[in-house]
């Protein structure tokens, strides 16, 4: 069995995948986590292949690892809650902007939103992020061109949604640029 590393593990698979799928299930509220954690069992008992028991205790051993495998799975999912919950509360704190030039948020908000996903994300690298052309060809993985083609396409559909929405796009800018 030495001699053969590989089909050692997959005796070892053979015989305790079913087990271990049904140890995670019981565990897990979502199935996707629990194949998860299956999987990581395996790959820790393929890189640890030479300290798994022989016979039934390679089994338990297993356990005792998808055992570790959850608590770590477990610490995850509260730090992530915990740092969502702070995320919350700083970004209730903060408005995320101001009142462009007194216009009604929403409106404006809807014509950003009616945006394609690419005009919506160009627009928002310039405002947001404050990032130049050549950022955001970085960031986009396309060229310095293709950022200031995309860039003028996505201001004038902008434009013109805010301009169908009845709001002075022209006027909107001039108080925001006087702001910064």
């Amino acid at each position: 069995m030495g001699d053969d590393p590989e089909g050692r593990f997959e005796e070892i698979y053979a015989s305790s995948y079913r087990p271990l799928l049904g140890y995670a299930l019981r565990r897990c509220p979502d199935p996707d986590d629990a194949a998860d954690v299956v999987a990581e069992t395996f790959l820790v008992a393929w890189r640890r292949l030479t300290e798994i028991p022989e016979g039934d205790e390679a089994r338990l051993w297993l356990f005792g690892v998808a055992r570790k495998v959850l608590a770590n799975l477990r610490r995850g999912e509260r730090r992530h809650e915990r740092r969502t919950a702070a995320l919350r509360g700083q970004l209730a704190a903060v408005p995320l902007a101001a009142d462009p030039a007194g216009q009604d948020l929403s409106q404006m908000g809807r014509v950003f939103r009616a945006l394609s996903e690419d005009d919506r994300e160009v627009l928002a690298l310039v405002a947001w992020e404050r990032l130049d052309p050549g950022q955001i060809a970085t960031v986009l993985g396309i060229s310095r061109n293709a950022v200031r083609v995309r860039l003028y396409r996505a201001r004038k559909r902008f434009a013109r949604g805010l301009a169908k929405a009845g709001i002075d796009y022209s006027r909107a800018v001039a108080m925001e640029g006087s702001r910064a």
